[in-house]
């Protein structure tokens, strides 16, 4: 399909949404079942794609009024991923203003309340910020982009100080995503709230060398950003720019302990396998390792071998010594994710070497719902 032939199809698509009635969708009814809607008024066969554990197509009818519909559930209280199939072509829901944004725009998202509330669900409780800012980087040579959680407590008690968690996105992401997608600030304010996590700061970076922040015009010099992936990671220049840009930049504009006992580091896919070849490297500035469904022990093209002794040297010769300067070293996993087995040998590994590992597996695959259930089980952990 040409490009040109797809730029009329969205067009089509964007100008039926925009007609004179206002079409709602989704719809989340209180049987928790979602009604879908899209106005293709031409096209011959509309299909969703809705994300439950695994992508799931349910065709759509078509309204007399040129309105596609399906109704689809119940399904549990979650977050979801949808996108629409129109003649073929993938399309968002231009009718929901919230999207799953990464490197790209990927898809709709569609949120299933609980009751009582989810954990990664806005409930009742004093609410922390998330600072967006956009800091000089000479490893990069441009200007890249940095998200931060801040808890309600740095507003409400001005003299403390507070342990930072660095935390990595996944392959294809940005450093937007674990706001937009992971809810991680929603996650810490609830638990914050709950007297079950310390508080502490979230520093969200891009985890794509040579990105640039958005509105960022990338200079001739710049290092041009890697395909996305797995295979795009580049651990040494991470690594550079981790400690000589961005924890400093961190300790300039915010009230941080600053002490390796107060900085921990984790990652989810790619992101992973940046916490476990920069962090694992850099025990004297972590003291807190974090790895969730990272496929750099296998499990997914795009990483090359995994090895400890290169990544760091001497981490397996003293065990004692290795686990008394690491507070916590997490793993996990979605239990249909086929990274698993691959973790669980790791695992294995580590374990039979006498390094003490804290290893935890939810339901669903490679999929932000893990992630979340990740996060929210590290996070109480953490500081203590």
């Amino acid at each position: 399909m040409s490009r040109l032939t797809i730029l009329v199809v969205f067009v089509t698509a964007a100008l039926a949404q925009q007609g004179a009635r206002r079409i709602v969708s989704p719809e989340v009814l209180p049987s928790h079942r979602i009604t879908f809607r899209i106005s293709a008024p031409k096209a011959t066969e509309v299909v969703l794609r809705f994300s439950e554990g695994g992508l799931q197509l349910h065709p759509m009818v078509k309204g007399d009024d040129g309105v596609w519909s399906v109704t689809i559930g119940p399904v549990e209280p979650e977050i979801y991923t949808y996108s629409f199939l129109v003649d073929g072509l993938k399309t968002i829901d231009l009718a929901n203003p919230v999207a799953k944004i990464g490197a790209s725009i990927d898809a709709s998202v569609v949120e299933v309340p609980g009751e009582p509330p989810r954990f990664d669900q806005v409930q009742e409780a004093p609410h922390g910020s998330i600072d967006i800012h956009t800091y000089v980087s000479g490893v990069s040579k441009t200007q890249r982009g940095l998200y931060v959680y801040v808890p309600p407590d740095y507003y409400s008690q001005p003299t403390k100080r507070f342990p930072v968690l660095y935390l990595w996105h996944g392959g294809g992401g940005a450093e937007q995503d674990w706001s937009r997608d992971g809810r991680a600030g929603v996650i810490l304010d609830n638990l914050i709230a709950q007297k079950k996590a310390v508080p502490m700061l979230i520093v969200m970076p891009n985890n794509v060398p040579g990105t640039p922040a958005p509105g960022v015009t990338t200079p001739q010099e710049a290092v041009l950003p890697p395909a996305t992936g797995a295979g795009g990671a580049n651990y040494p220049m991470l690594k550079r720019e981790l400690l000589e840009e961005i924890i400093p930049f961190v300790s300039r504009h915010y009230r941080t302990i600053e002490n390796r006992e107060s900085r921990a580091i984790a990652g989810l896919s790619a992101g992973g396998g940046t916490t476990l070849n920069v962090g694992l490297a850099s025990l004297d500035t972590f003291a807190w390792i974090a790895e969730f469904s990272s496929g750099i022990f296998g499990g997914t093209t795009g990483y090359g071998e995994f090895d400890i002794a290169k990544v760091a040297p001497g981490f397996y010769e003293d065990p004692a010594a290795t686990n008394k300067k690491i507070k916590l070293f997490y793993m996990s996993c979605g239990t249909e994710d086929p990274r698993l087995p691959y973790q669980k040998k790791a695992l294995e590994d580590f374990q039979k070497h006498k390094i003490n590992v804290t290893f935890a597996a939810f339901p669903g695959a490679h999929e932000w719902k893990v992630w979340r259930h990740s996060l929210a089980d590290l996070a109480p952990k953490l500081f203590r």
